[in-house]
């Protein structure tokens, strides 16, 4: 169990003290003195090792196997002896411009909170050092936990999504330079950047219904003062599902945009083309003319037939040139 509890304290009065190592009795300590709780923290624990704090805390069996299953929508669940709540952490990788997601499960009861991590970008560390500095916050008991987990997660979702949007930025410029840029690698990018949207949607748009219901208030082990705390969360959360869901259309947009450039690039192509084709067709039906080696042709004993043919042949392609450069072809 000491591989997996990556942290155990029970706080009294909104201060951090030393308690008994056996998690039974280090519960049974804080339900006793009345003002403390205690916070377990675990990380990627086995089914087996999972299964002695989930007896230790009465922990509702369904809840335990989604806790152990990862793989979750974000969720708040309500259960005879805790408040079973699942939250998506994400993470940019600048190095890859990618987001990635890990899972956040937290069991609020009884003086008591549990959290259970999968992946790395939880800031649980983070968050139970910036409580511990503040004890005013910390004494509200596990309340105060859920809230500050929930609102370190939902604030970097605005970060990340700050970060899409310089992505997107850049995307914008390469698609609307003149060179155009690489086409394909361009496409690509474009459809990486909607897969990075849509793993952020994954996370940030399901937790709307838990911070609603959070909102609302009337959900057990929950302060019901902690409602204007949960609301500012909310309106973060609302912020940042509106970026993201603009971010998507301008992907959208770009994309499109994108697509038009490339046909329009095609049309150009293909007039190019065909105006040199027009150009070496002239000389070609001349020079194919007089190539049939018949033996009545007219102007075949000229002197200057020739040089003229020549001439003739020149002057039109010159003239088409000029024709097809007047009419943006060439």
């Amino acid at each position: 169990m000491r591989r997996v509890i990556v942290d155990s304290a029970i706080y009294r009065g909104g201060r951090r003290t030393d308690g008994p190592a056996d998690l039974s009795d280090a519960l049974d300590e804080a339900r006793t003195t009345g003002d403390a709780f205690l916070w377990v923290g675990l990380h990627e624990p086995t089914e087996e090792e999972f299964a002695y704090v989930a007896s230790e805390f009465a922990l509702h069996p369904l809840a335990v196997e989604d806790a152990l299953k990862a793989h979750q929508r974000p969720k708040l669940e309500v259960y005879d002896d805790s408040l079973f709540v699942v939250l998506k952490p994400i993470v940019y990788e600048p190095e890859s411009d990618r987001v990635s997601s890990g899972e956040l499960m937290l069991f609020v009861g009884d003086s008591f909170v549990v959290t259970v991590r999968h992946g790395e970008g939880a800031p649980l560390a983070a968050v139970r050092k910036r409580l511990e500095s503040e004890p005013e916050v910390l004494k509200h008991g596990p309340t105060a936990v859920l809230y500050a987990v929930s609102d370190a997660i939902v604030d970097h979702y605005l970060d990340v999504a700050g970060e899409l949007q310089v992505d997107l930025e850049e995307l914008e410029a390469d698609v609307f330079a003149p060179t155009g840029g690489n086409p394909s690698n361009t496409a690509e990018r474009i459809y990486t950047a909607k897969r990075q949207v849509l793993e952020f949607r994954r996370a940030s748009g399901p937790l709307a219904g838990p911070l609603a219901r959070l909102t609302a208030g009337s959900v057990p082990f929950v302060n019901e003062a902690a409602q204007p705390f949960f609301r500012d969360v909310n309106d973060h959360l609302l912020r940042s599902n509106e970026q993201v869901e603009g971010l998507d259309r301008l992907l959208s947009d770009v994309l499109s945009a994108h697509l038009a450039q490339m046909g329009v690039r095609q049309n150009d192509d293909m007039r190019k083309i065909s105006a040199w084709a027009a150009m070496a067709a002239v000389p070609t039906m001349v020079a194919g003319i007089y190539g049939m080696n018949f033996d009545h042709m007219p102007e075949l004993t000229w002197t200057w037939s020739y040089p003229l043919v020549i001439v003739l042949m020149t002057g039109a392609v010159v003239t088409l040139y000029r024709m097809f450069k007047r009419r943006g072809w060439m």
